[in-house]
């Protein structure tokens, strides 16, 4: 079962979140930017045993991972790393929807419907 968030519960959550996505977000950054250097090294590497850039590009991915599985443990959905959208479940009336936040928004300011998505986001107000 589902654990399911009260609109107060996620902004609460997102206290412990944010800095989490803040990471994640750095490290996306740092291995956009490495990838140029580091994939004819990763490729090369898949014979020979390894190298610093690739090595480093490693630690990134596992603290990457870290990162994901501490938000999927809280009952977080993260949607899309890439723009750091996240689900939080919650009922409405009765019915499974999403609690959402983007990262750079401050607090949960929409829902959705489970089958809309993100382009069917609606004002917080309306929950």
């Amino acid at each position: 079962m589902s654990r399911y968030f009260s609109v107060d519960e996620a902004n609460d959550a997102l206290l412990t979140i944010s800095p989490l996505m803040d990471a994640i977000q750095a490290i996306r950054r740092d291995i956009l930017a490495r990838r140029p250097e580091v994939w004819p090294v990763i490729e090369k590497a898949a014979g020979n045993g390894g190298s610093k850039a690739a090595s480093r590009m490693a630690v990134n991915f596992e603290q990457l991972d870290k990162l994901v599985h501490q938000i999927q443990d809280m009952g977080v959905i993260l949607k899309d790393i890439n723009t750091g959208l996240l689900d939080f479940p919650a009922l409405r009336d009765g019915t499974e929807v999403y609690l959402c936040w983007r990262f750079g928004e401050g607090y949960i300011a929409f829902w959705h419907e489970i089958d809309a998505g993100f382009s069917g986001r609606q004002p917080i107000d309306t929950f």
